[in-house]
């Protein structure tokens, strides 16, 4: 069962909150990070991507570079930008993005749930991107950027929620794209008893999204575990022994935890630079050993858009400035919870056997673009910027997240775009 538990957070300042939140680190490049600083001195993104404080021959990942945001961290905390929660409370994060509202409870999940698969993950991590986070925790002492976990709806925690909910957030403001922002805290010791409660009964989370900042904050968690441990074994004497059986703050990492009934995610399409040395008609007929292929004339992408493609097992293409429709022939389809994904299926059976690609980790032929930018980022990408073939995927479901993780198997690359986007900057969690 999870243990999920309240924290002291470190916050903006109620006035300073809309200047202080930011996108996460990893949306953005180093270019573009800088122009958001400058745009907004007090931007998260002067802790979070520390570099900005440095000319562009400074190495990013350079000592000095983490040294910085510990140093502005502690000094705006001191300048009275961030506030300090004098007691451990749970917190209410509402994002309302187009419309739609997806509201969780800002709270700290535990590191043994993770290691020991009580919180379930479904993509591989790399050590090359944990190391950058894993460096900044230990420079910061702290977590700067929530985890985004899915649970299975439970009534108890949505009648808290909805409750608080009604009353008046100590942030509500619009960001820079468009989402609203909202947050409550709980600290009334019986809410914070029954969300506890409600989740110990919860017997699975999930990772929906940040799958490397959480193996960063985990294997940074493990490492002052073990410093704990050395200090306890070291120790000549039995009442300065540190009792590594009680949890520290370390052994949790921050997280934002949502009801599944609340989730959208959206499709991850793809673009691919060639066609991998075949004729435009030679493509069209290797696709159709193991796809239907409709021509799509009079394609209004406006009216389609975000409704396109609606079903499983089929897929948009936009090829040579014309759309199509591919539909999965019956005997590629699969009831396997990894093989029948529409993800595996288009790189199974069209994008490794047709186009030769076999990693699409590693494979400098293909880009990955979130739903977010709509069918027209794939036609930019067609007519202006040298691709040869876009895909229009239909949506991973987050029951077939939950099923992939389920079954301890990993997911295809790039099978799930989640929006909004949790902001970084509106709470931390120190160790």
């Amino acid at each position: 069962m999870a243990l999920v538990k309240p924290f002291c957070a470190v916050r903006p300042a109620g006035e300073y909150a809309s200047r202080i939140a930011a996108l996460p680190y990893d949306v953005y490049d180093r270019s573009e990070a800088l122009a958001e600083v400058s745009r907004e001195p007090l931007s998260f993104l002067h802790i979070d991507r520390p570099e900005t404080w440095f000319d562009p021959s400074v190495d990013i990942y350079d000592d000095r570079v983490y040294a910085k945001a510990s140093q502005v961290l502690s000094s705006w905390l001191s300048d009275g930008y961030f506030i300090r929660e004098d007691r451990e409370c749970y917190y209410i994060y509402q994002q309302i993005m187009d419309g739609r509202s997806q509201t969780g409870i800002v709270a700290c999940a535990s590191v043994d749930d993770y290691t020991g698969n009580t919180i379930k993950k479904h993509e591989n991590t790399r050590e090359d991107k944990e190391l950058d986070r894993i460096q900044h925790i230990r420079a910061c002492k702290a977590q700067t950027g929530p985890i985004f976990l899915a649970y299975r709806a439970n009534a108890v925690i949505r009648g808290i929620v909805e409750k608080y909910c009604a009353m008046t957030p100590v942030y509500d403001f619009t960001s820079q794209d468009g989402t609203v922002q909202r947050v409550w805290v709980i600290a009334d010791h019986e809410d914070i008893c029954s969300i506890s409660e409600a989740f110990g009964k919860i017997s699975d989370i999930y990772i929906a999204d940040g799958h490397h900042r959480a193996a960063s904050a985990v294997k940074v968690s493990l490492e002052m575990r073990r410093e704990r441990d050395l200090g306890k074994i070291s120790t000549g004497n039995a009442d300065d022994a540190v009792d590594v059986t009680c949890p520290a703050e370390s052994d949790f990492f921050m997280s934002v935890l949502f009801p599944d009934e609340d989730l959208k995610i959206l499709p991850y399409n793809r673009v691919i630079r060639d066609l991998n040395g075949l004729s435009v008609d030679g493509f069209l007929t290797a696709v159709s050993e193991k796809f239907h292929i409709s021509v799509l004339n009079d394609f209004d992408m406006a009216a389609r858009d975000g409704h396109f493609p609606d079903k499983k097992a089929c897929f948009g293409m936009y090829l040579d400035h014309q759309w199509y429709l591919l539909t999965a022939r019956s005997e590629i389809l699969s009831g396997d919870v990894v093989e029948g994904l529409d993800v595996s299926i288009l790189q199974d059976h069209l994008l490794a056997p047709v186009l030769g690609i076999h990693d699409p980790r590693t494979d400098q032929r293909i880009d990955f673009i979130g739903g977010i930018r709509g069918l027209g980022e794939l036609v930019k990408r067609c007519d202006m910027q040298g691709f040869a073939v876009a895909f229009a995927m239909f949506a991973t479901s987050i029951d077939e997240l939950f099923a992939v993780a389920d079954a301890n198997r990993l997911m295809p690359p790039k099978s799930t775009w989640f929006e909004p986007k949790l902001y970084s900057g509106l709470f931390i969690h120190t160790l």
